[in-house]
């Protein structure tokens, strides 16, 4: 009998070694590839049904958030977590609300959207930038100025990601984090194609994999903040990396 557990835990510790090797490999062959078909397929992965300019799409402001109750408590508390007190932090295709946890000392919130209204009424800026990054990837500021820099419910809709990455991660301090958070609610027209065709886990993967092209960022971090959310509830996921 104990011959028989020392063999049955031996087979068990060799599969277990199998699925982990195996694991790696994948990962490691996934995310070749996806560079390599990203490349091919650019124009196709980054193209949207609505390739109208977003000025357009967004000139009338939207006094409303875009993820439920439960998942803003959620967002707070993930800036509360990773974001030092009296921080300088910029707000990256900002709107209405921020979601700034309430208490928390800020020396600055820059808000960068396309709406003048909507930021005009966010009580958590103190300055707003009216800038279409889908036209101009390059921010408007200087190197290294910011703590952190968020954005929220906003990445499916970026049509180059990799150079507005690159942006971010100059604009940050040294060891500046960036956090990327987004459920699973979007303007299909106008999220890009690559979005719609990943499943939601794997949009985790495909942001990290943009800061990981981008080659600013480090300690790299994806979660499902809810895992146990039911299906009347947002899914809320988190993507953040430390400026190197």
């Amino acid at each position: 009998m104990y011959i028989l557990y020392c063999y049955l835990g031996w087979c068990s510790f060799h599969q277990l070694l199998y699925n982990s090797i195996r694991t790696i490999l994948l990962f490691y062959v996934i995310n070749t590839n996806r560079s390599l078909i990203i490349n091919k397929n650019f124009e196709y992965y980054f193209g949207r049904y609505d390739e109208s300019n977003d000025e357009l799409f967004y000139q009338d402001p939207r006094f409303v958030v875009h993820i439920d109750d439960g998942a803003i408590i959620l967002v707070k508390g993930i800036l509360q977590d990773y974001i030092k007190d009296n921080a300088v932090v910029l707000d990256l295709m900002s709107s209405w609300r921020t979601h700034w946890p309430e208490g928390k000392p800020k020396e600055s919130i820059v808000g960068l959207g396309l709406n003048a209204e909507e930021m005009a009424d966010n009580p958590d800026l103190d300055y707003a930038v009216v800038h279409n990054l889908n036209e101009n990837p390059k921010l408007p500021f200087d190197d290294g100025i910011f703590d952190a820099v968020l954005m929220t419910v906003s990445v499916q809709y970026l049509i180059n990601p990799f150079k507005i990455f690159q942006e971010v991660s100059r604009v940050l301090k040294s060891k500046g984090v960036f956090i990327v958070t987004f459920s699973n609610r979007m303007f299909p027209t106008k999220a890009v194609n690559i979005w719609k065709e990943t499943d939601e886990i794997s949009r985790m993967q495909l942001v990290e994999f943009y800061m990981e092209r981008s080659e600013g960022f480090d300690q790299t971090h994806t979660q499902l903040i809810n895992p146990e959310h039911n299906y009347m509830e947002d899914p809320l996921y988190l993507v953040l990396g430390y400026s190197i």
